[in-house]
Formats: structure tokens, C-alpha cells, sequence
């Protein structure tokens, strides 16, 4: 017996099928067997699992609303495969990014490349992120994940100047309103993340370092990414649609077995008549 307490104690998968088997008994076979003492066996199981479908219809639905419960994938930033850090501005038409090239003279700087190509992204319908919008520190935390994974550039040695987005609209929107309650598909939405490369510091015993300043002799250099806006709703969806279309069976089978019953009744008044 002490063994068996024990295995339960420390093996967290048997305590937890455990728990969920001691739940279900306890608090859906106690409504049931009050059910079946006053309604009978048949009937108390069909009245109790119609409520348990109407409660899981009604939690599905506030988890639903509220993204809680049972939870589906999260939102987060994926790379774009082969063309997630871009270093050269040259490169991003092949990466996809722009629709045309951008000519470029050898006496442009990297502040002449970025202005002509922030003239070139709002033109072909990318929009820029303000520097106080929360997408702009999202995209900067994952833009510098990716940069040190592809060794690019470390943290600390960069700043993030722009941020650039498309895409993301969610349809179908009625008459094209802004009601978007049944607009459950999207357009893909990537963002492109401009990065300035900070001039090497000083690093002299005794002295305090160098405030990072934005080397203009080096290119600005691009993370390309796309959102992926995950699934975290999905499960909660499935169960309110779910439940709702059992509970809706299981009160038509009550309504249909009420009308047979009150048939057989006024027969046998009638017959006894």
C-alpha cells in the first residue's frame, strides 16, 4: 500500500490521470446518479450530459472571447527562409522584398541608401512603424534574436532605426467596414527591420567607453521576417462549436422523447375513457 502511495506521489502523468479520473466521478457521476435516482437511468444520463454539453458550450465560449482555457499556438515572429538577414541593400529586391531595384551611386552613403529606400518601401504600399507603437519593440526584440543567431551582429552593437510592414489585412469584412467579427483569414504580414552597425567603441583601462554613435561608412543591414499570428483561440472555437451543436441535438432528443410521452398519455386517457 505504501508503495502504491508512493508511486502516486512521484509519478506526475499516473497522479494526473488519477485526479482527472477521481474528478469526473465525483462531480459529473454524483449529478448523475441523483439524476438516475429521480429520472431513471436512461434519462438522468440524457439530462446530464446535455447539461455537461451546455456548460462546455458556455466555457468554450468565454475562453473564446477571452483567448484563456485551452490555448492554441501563440503569435510570433518566424524567419523568412534564405532571406531572413539581409546585409546589403542592393540584395533586397532578389530577396523579394522590393518589386524594382533601387539605383544607387557609389556616392551615396548608408543615410542616403536608407532614405531612398524608405522613399521606395511606402511607395510600393509598405507602411512605417512609429518608433512609440508597440509593433516597433516587438519586431526590434526578434529582429535582434535573429541577427545573433545568423551571427550577424551582437547585441550592443546595433541600433534599430526603422521598421517597415505589409500585409496583415483580415477578410471578409462586410462592405468593407471595419466590423471585423467574421474575418477569420488574413494576408501574410512581413515586416522588414532596418539596422545601423554602431561604430567600434573605445575601450581604454581608466577611461569611460565611447557613447555608441551610427557608423555611416557601413551599410544598413535588414531582417526580413514574417508574422505568424499562431492559433490561440482555435481550441476554445472547436469547443463552443462543438458543444453547441451537441447540446442543440441532445435538447431536440429531449423534446422529441417529451412529445412521445405526452402522446402515450392522452392515448391511455382516452383509451381508459
Amino acid at each position: 500500500m505504501s508503495t502504491a502511495l508512493l508511486a502516486v506521489n512521484w509519478e506526475f502523468e499516473l497522479r494526473g490521470i488519477l485526479t482527472v479520473i477521481i474528478g469526473v466521478s465525483v462531480l459529473m457521476g454524483s449529478v448523475y446518479l441523483i439524476l438516475a435516482t429521480n429520472l431513471g437511468a436512461r434519462l438522468g444520463f440524457l439530462v446530464a450530459f446535455t447539461a455537461l454539453a451546455g456548460w462546455m458550450a458556455l466555457m468554450g465560449g468565454v475562453w473564446w472571447m477571452y483567448g484563456i482555457g485551452l490555448k492554441g499556438a501563440a503569435a510570433e515572429w518566424k524567419q523568412v527562409p534564405g532571406r531572413t538577414v539581409i546585409q546589403e541593400v542592393d540584395l533586397l529586391d532578389d530577396a523579394g522584398v522590393l518589386d524594382r531595384p533601387i539605383d544607387f551611386t557609389e556616392k551615396d552613403d548608408s543615410v542616403a541608401a536608407a532614405a531612398a529606400l524608405d522613399q521606395e518601401l511606402q511607395s510600393e504600399g509598405w507602411r512605417k512603424v512609429d518608433e512609440s507603437a508597440p509593433q516597433f519593440g516587438q519586431a526590434e526584440a526578434a529582429a535582434g534574436v535573429f541577427l545573433e543567431e545568423e551571427g550577424a551582429l551582437s547585441p550592443g552593437e546595433f541600433d534599430v532605426t526603422n521598421v517597415y510592414e505589409v500585409g496583415g489585412e483580415a477578410y471578409p469584412k462586410p462592405l468593407g467596414s471595419e466590423l471585423d467579427q467574421i474575418a477569420f483569414w488574413h494576408k501574410p504580414y512581413y515586416t522588414l527591420v532596418e539596422v545601423a552597425p554602431f561604430e567600434p567603441l573605445r575601450d581604454e583601462p581608466g577611461r569611460a567607453p565611447t557613447a555608441p554613435e551610427i557608423d555611416t561608412s557601413m551599410q544598413r543591414q535588414y531582417v526580413y521576417m514574417v508574422r505568424d499570428l499562431g492559433s490561440l483561440r482555435e481550441p476554445a472555437a472547436y469547443i463552443c462549436f462543438g458543444s453547441s451543436v451537441v447540446f442543440l441535438a441532445l435538447c431536440w432528443v429531449l423534446h422529441r422523447r417529451d412529445r412521445f410521452v405526452a402522446e402515450n398519455l392522452s392515448r391511455k386517457a382516452l383509451a381508459s375513457a
